[in-house]
């Protein structure tokens, strides 16, 4: 496969990915699948690690990874290839956008699982207040802990998978944006395998 087939796989992958994350942030909004004010939700989610950094910040690099195999690479300084190897190159610097935008969707998301959600608990024998109960992740352990949070329900479990998926899905894109910078740098430098002007009628 050419590293203009390669990169366009990337993009595919990417792109579902991209969904899924704002999505994710999108659902945080509502905590147990609740509507609340929004000085009761987790200060983490209003940092928009799913919708900006894996899902704006990433889109650019999947669309550009997209259209890498179809760069049209003819006519540039009377040089067939040297289209499809700037073409190549730049996509490197989309990649680092995406490692950075993914990079800051971890963080955002790790300091959520280990922080807690923002929850009901109790404030004296009858009353509730909204806190953070949980610090340094004690809670993942220690799952009995997660009755502190009264409200809203399956807060903690709800908060725990979304943020999880959030910081998986960043890990693989900070993976394949990776992936893309290796695979860029042997397109800019080797010139992509496959044929693209005239004459040529390389496989993809």
């Amino acid at each position: 496969m050419c590293s203009g087939g390669f990169a366009k796989c990337l993009g595919i992958t990417l792109m579902p990915l991209c969904i899924v994350s704002v999505l994710c942030n999108i659902l945080l909004f509502f905590p147990g699948g609740e509507s609340v004010d929004i000085e009761h939700i987790t200060e983490q989610v209003l940092y928009f690690g799913g919708i900006l950094g894996s899902g704006v910040l990433m889109i650019f690099p999947a669309l550009v990874f997209l259209g890498l195999k179809n760069n049209d690479c003819c006519g540039c300084c009377g040089n067939e290839s040297c289209g499809r190897r700037f073409a190549m190159l730049s996509s490197i610097l989309f990649a680092a956008v995406g490692v950075m935008g993914a990079g800051y969707s971890v963080i955002v998301s790790s300091l959520a699982i280990d922080q807690g959600p923002l929850c009901k608990v109790l404030n004296g024998t009858d009353t509730f207040k909204w806190d953070t109960p949980f610090s340094n992740g004690d809670y993942l352990s220690n799952t009995t802990l997660w009755e502190e949070c009264k409200g809203p329900g399956n807060i903690v479990s709800w908060h725990l998978s979304l943020f999880s998926v959030l910081l998986v899905i960043g890990l693989i894109q900070m993976a394949l944006c990776a992936v893309q910078v290796v695979n860029g740098l042997l397109g800019a430098l080797c010139g992509d395998c496959c044929g693209c002007c005239g004459g040529s009628d390389g496989a993809v």
